[in-house]
């Protein structure tokens, strides 16, 4: 039974997935670097569903040590905050806690268990728009759902006692047997809206499709992605491919790489388009507009966004 959560990272996921699970009875504490004072005095916002939920009150530390080994750590940081998992995670840790980790892209899930073990680590991949709007205010224009698999085997007791924490909260939530093949899905989104979003200078998901020379960037990462995931063994239906279009092309939603580029923060080039593309040179895949597209992010991020 998981009753007691602790969030790292208080991100626009930390927040809402967070506040979901207090909203929904468990007990939560947020590990954050400099907003405990600001979640403990204000508690936080969360809108989704056309409505407007106050949490309180917030439990929040800036120290691990701080809180009691948990049932369930969520690791909700960004993956260019990953060389501090090994200060973060160890405290947090009882004989049964699981760790369910919240980031995109590959390799991800092996950092975690490089600290908390293999054993108790679990990824989850969270299909929703949300976006950070304050210190512990987030608002959720599309609420998706995740899925969640354990790390090198198929989902089992583990992977569905996390999917009960966030059915339970009123998050839709499936388990998959390869969390493999769940990371390769998701970048199938991620690796087009997340990076030219940026490349094209700051615009919002929807706009990467209404030109058709974007359109076509956008199909031909895609056919990439699908490509590169075959040479891994996982197989993505065509269909799957044409419902990320589609379902993108009326989400006016601003992806959180582009949100960290505009605010010069680091973006997570390494898991979602560097890793990717390293492991279609090892395959063999051809992937021309994924190395195109990683080298212009590269670009911006060493330059940062033109002022407005």
């Amino acid at each position: 039974m998981i009753n007691t959560i602790a969030v790292v990272g208080a991100g626009a996921l930390g927040i809402y997935y967070g506040g979901r699970f207090a909203r929904s009875g468990r007990d939560v504490c947020f590990l954050v670097r400099g907003e405990a004072e600001r979640l403990r005095d204000r508690g936080l916002v969360l809108e989704y569903g056309g409505e407007r939920h106050e949490v309180r009150p917030v439990r929040a530390e800036t120290e691990p040590a701080a809180i009691s080994p948990v049932d369930l750590v969520v690791v909700a940081l960004k993956a260019t905050a990953n060389d501090e998992l090994e200060r973060l995670l160890p405290p947090l840790l009882g004989p049964r806690t699981l760790v369910v980790n919240l980031q995109n892209g590959l390799g991800v899930d092996e950092a975690v268990a490089a600290v908390a073990g293999a054993e108790r680590t679990l990824g989850s991949l969270c299909f929703v728009a949300v976006n950070r709007l304050a210190p512990g205010e987030v608002i959720c224009s599309e609420q998706g759902y995740v899925e969640i698999g354990e790390f090198g085997r198929p989902a089992g007791e583990a992977a569905r006692a996390v999917a009960e924490v966030f059915s339970s909260a009123g998050v839709k939530a499936r388990t998959r047997d390869s969390l493999l093949a769940a990371r390769w899905r998701k970048l199938v989104w991620n690796v087009p809206f997340n990076g030219l979003t940026v490349a094209m200078g700051g615009v919002t998901s929807d706009e990467t499709l209404r030109e058709p020379a974007g359109e076509a960037r956008v199909r031909a990462l895609v056919r990439e992605v699908q490509a590169i995931a075959r040479a891994e063994g996982v197989e993505i239906e065509d269909a799957f491919l044409e419902n990320q279009i589609e379902r993108t092309r009326g989400m006016r939603y601003k992806p959180s790489t582009m949100l960290d580029w505009q605010a010069g923060r680091p973006l997570e080039l390494e898991p979602i388009w560097g890793e990717p593309l390293r492991r279609a040179k090892r395959h063999g895949v051809p992937a021309p507009e994924l190395e195109r597209l990683h080298a212009e992010l590269l670009e911006r991020a060493n330059t940062g966004p033109r002022p407005s």
